[in-house]
């Protein structure tokens, strides 16, 4: 019998990190997203499909004119690609480290993706749910996703890097 696990919001984060300039590295993170897991067993082993999904508009990079860069049709444009989703072809265990395999699409644009996972366990809470932890981590090319905007220094530096690193620590809530 399958086993359904959702995401406690309360205490998760989903990040992504970019260069800058090539030489700082910027962290923004998504502050509305779901995700659901479903295993056929309580120790992750059998994971059957992973999805998730965020909101754009969420985007939080600690500054309100960057992020409302990264929201218009130079980057995301969320009036028409409102959402970046996540669905699973397979997930692979070897102990607690981890692979998770799957379609990102971001702006319309569909890839398929790995990203690499740490199991963190497994607990009852003080209010006796079970909870799950993980860690994920992957990279990206933002280029392929169609977020090409672009710019250089008079110097001729790089302002952006097309490298955005991916990390998520989640929480998940085993459902009854």
């Amino acid at each position: 019998m399958a086993t359904k696990w959702l995401i406690d919001p309360t205490h998760s984060e989903i990040q992504f990190k970019v260069k800058h300039l090539m030489i700082t590295t910027v962290t923004g993170d998504f502050k509305t997203y779901t995700l659901e897991v479903e295993t056929e067993t309580d120790d992750f082993s059998t994971t059957k499909q992973v999805s998730f999904s965020t909101d754009i508009a969420s985007i939080d990079t600690k500054n309100e004119q960057r992020d409302g860069h990264l929201k218009s049709p130079e980057f995301f444009d969320v009036e028409n690609h409102p959402k970046i989703t996540f669905t699973s072809s397979s997930y692979k265990s070897d102990g607690d480290e981890g692979s998770i395999t799957g379609n990102l699409t971001i702006k319309g644009i569909t890839h398929p993706v790995t990203f690499k996972s740490e199991f963190g366990g497994i607990v009852v809470d003080p209010y006796g749910q079970t909870k799950a932890g993980f860690t994920i981590n992957g990279k990206i090319s933002r280029k392929e996703f169609g977020l090409t905007w672009s710019a250089v220094t008079e110097a001729g530096n790089v302002v952006l890097s097309d490298e955005i690193k991916l990390v998520a620590e989640v929480q998940l809530v085993k459902q009854a």
